[in-house]
C-alpha cells in the first residue's frame, strides 16, 4: 500500500498547512473540503489513511467515518480525526464510529506527523504480514496459523488473519480494537497502566489524555462480554487501569 494520505478540512488554511507538511514528509496527499468528496476520493483512490475533521459542511465528519467504516474497501483504512479542544463529545463519538485516534486543534506539526506514522506502520506491517501469508503453501501456512493463535478460555485469536472468535463465533473489531485485545491478552493477568497501553498499541506517548484507551475498552466489552456492565475478562484496576484475566 502507498504512502497516500487524504485530508479533510473545510479550513483552507489549516488544510493546506496539512498538506504541505505531510508533502514535506515525503506523503503523497489528497486533499477534499467536505464530506461528500472525501467518501468519493476514498472510494476511487484508497489513501492509506485518512485524516477527517469532525466539523464539516452538509455530511460531518462523523458521519464520513461511519460510512469509511460500512464499505469494505474502506473498513480497515486508518482515520485520524481532528476535533476543537472543547469537544469531548465529539472526540468520543470519533472512537465510537470507528475512528482509529483523534488530534485536537490547535495541534503542532511534530504532533500530527507521530499519529500519521504511529498508525502507518501498523497498517504496513498488517498488509506485509497478511502478503507473506498468501504466499505461502497450503501445510506452512496452517503451521503459522496455528503458532500464531492465542488463546484465552472461549476466546481465540488469529493474529495474521487479524479475527477474533469467541466461543468459536467470529467478532468483527476495528483495527485498534483488534490491537488492543492482543496486547492485553499477550499480557493477561499483568495490569496495565493507560499509559502503557496508549505506548504499546497506539505507538507514541499521549500527554495524559486517556479517553481514548477508555472508550475502545467499553467498545470490547460491549461485542466480548456476556455482561459488559460487570465484565469478566477485561477488568477494571480502579486508579490503575486493565487487566486481562481468563
Amino acid at each position: 500500500m502507498e504512502n497516500k494520505i487524504l485530508v479533510v478540512d473545510d479550513e483552507a488554511i489549516l488544510q493546506e498547512m496539512i498538506v504541505y507538511n505531510l508533502q514535506q514528509s515525503g506523503y503523497q496527499v489528497l486533499s477534499a473540503g467536505d464530506g461528500v468528496s472525501a467518501l468519493e476520493i476514498a472510494r476511487s483512490e484508497r489513501p492509506a489513511l485518512i485524516i477527517l475533521d469532525v466539523m464539516l459542511p452538509g455530511m460531518d465528519g462523523l458521519e464520513v467515518c461511519r460510512r469509511l467504516r460500512r464499505e469494505p474497501q474502506t473498513a480497515q483504512t486508518p482515520i485520524i480525526m481532528l476535533t476543537a479542544k472543547s469537544d469531548e463529545i465529539d472526540k468520543v463519538v470519533g472512537l465510537e464510529v470507528g475512528a482509529d485516534d483523534y488530534v485536537t486543534k490547535p495541534f503542532g506539526r511534530r504532533e500530527l506527523l507521530a499519529r500519521v506514522r504511529a498508525l502507518l506502520r501498523r497498517s504496513e506491517y498488517i498488509t506485509k504480514d497478511e502478503q507473506e501469508t498468501d504466499t505461502e503453501n497450503e501445510d506452512a501456512e496452517t503451521r503459522q496459523r496455528t503458532h500464531h493463535y492465542l488463546n484465552a478460555g472461549p476466546l481465540k485469536i488469529d493474529q495474521p488473519g487479524r479475527r477474533v472468535f469467541i466461543q468459536g463465533k467470529g467478532i468483527d473489531l476495528q483495527p485498534k480494537q483488534f490491537d488492543l485485545l492482543t496486547y492485553l491478552v499477550k499480557n493477561r493477568g499483568t495490569v496495565l497502566t493507560r499509559d502503557q497501553l496508549l505506548h504499546n498499541v497506539w505507538g507514541y506517548d499521549y500527554a495524559g489524555d486517556t479517553r481514548t484507551v477508555d472508550v475502545h475498552i467499553r467498545w470490547l466489552r460491549e461485542k466480548l462480554e456476556v455482561d459488559p456492565a460487570s465484565p469478566k475478562l477485561i477488568q477494571t484496576v480502579r486508579g490503575i487501569g486493565y487487566v486481562f484475566r481468563m
